[in-house]
């Protein structure tokens, strides 16, 4: 199977692209650093936030990246750093489902980068062999977060309960799905389609 690309360019100024291990560690440990109180209420691995912890990160992404199990790229704007995203697959999910992740530095939000970035991936995901399924995650109570796969034609599948980790955390979980019968009919006119000299 063909990996995905290292870089995926959606326009002048907004990349995404592979971590390059060490040599991204300051910079992405100072953006998560500056962005703290904006993910702490929704994402538990915050509490353990440390330059060690971001070290780990960045020395498992080749690994997890060359056995097909997590793609994580930096998005970067003009670049530098502003966020992080990826498409992984959980160990108990079924083979044809992948799930897509994101957060960005709360300087990002609002500009509609992470829209755009979901929806890259959500095109590259479909892009691999035997996906059928996309998954987008995310506490109920997280409404930021839910408006991104509502914008792009996700439709919500279930909620399930879940435990509390991080502090605005309700317990239950928001699971939005989208199949590749469904792709073809997500709104273009919000977000541009890559073509594959993008890639």
């Amino acid at each position: 199977m063909e990996p995905p690309p290292l870089v995926i360019r959606l326009d002048d100024t907004l990349t995404l692209r592979a971590f390059a291990g060490e040599a991204d560690l300051a910079e992405l440990f100072r953006v998560i650093d500056e962005s703290l109180e904006h993910l702490r209420p929704w994402m538990p691995w915050v509490s353990e936030h440390s330059r060690d912890s971001t070290a780990h990160f960045l020395s498992k992404r080749t690994e997890l990246w060359a056995s097909g199990a997590a793609y994580a790229y930096a998005i970067t704007l003009d670049g530098a750093i502003v966020g992080m995203c990826g498409l992984f697959r959980r160990d108990e999910s079924q083979d044809d489902l992948r799930e897509i992740g994101y957060w960005l530095h709360p300087a990002a939000t609002g500009r509609g980068l992470a829209t755009r970035t979901v929806r890259a991936l959500t095109e590259l995901a479909f892009r691999l062999p035997g996906v059928d399924v996309i998954e987008i995650v995310h506490d109920a109570a997280n409404l930021p977060s839910a408006a991104v796969p509502a914008r792009l034609g996700f439709t919500v599948h279930e909620r399930r309960p879940n435990e509390s980790l991080a502090p605005a955390e309700t317990g239950v979980d928001q699971v939005w799905r989208l199949t590749r019968d469904q792709v073809e009919r997500l709104p273009l006119n919000q977000v541009q389609r890559l073509s594959r000299n993008q890639v």
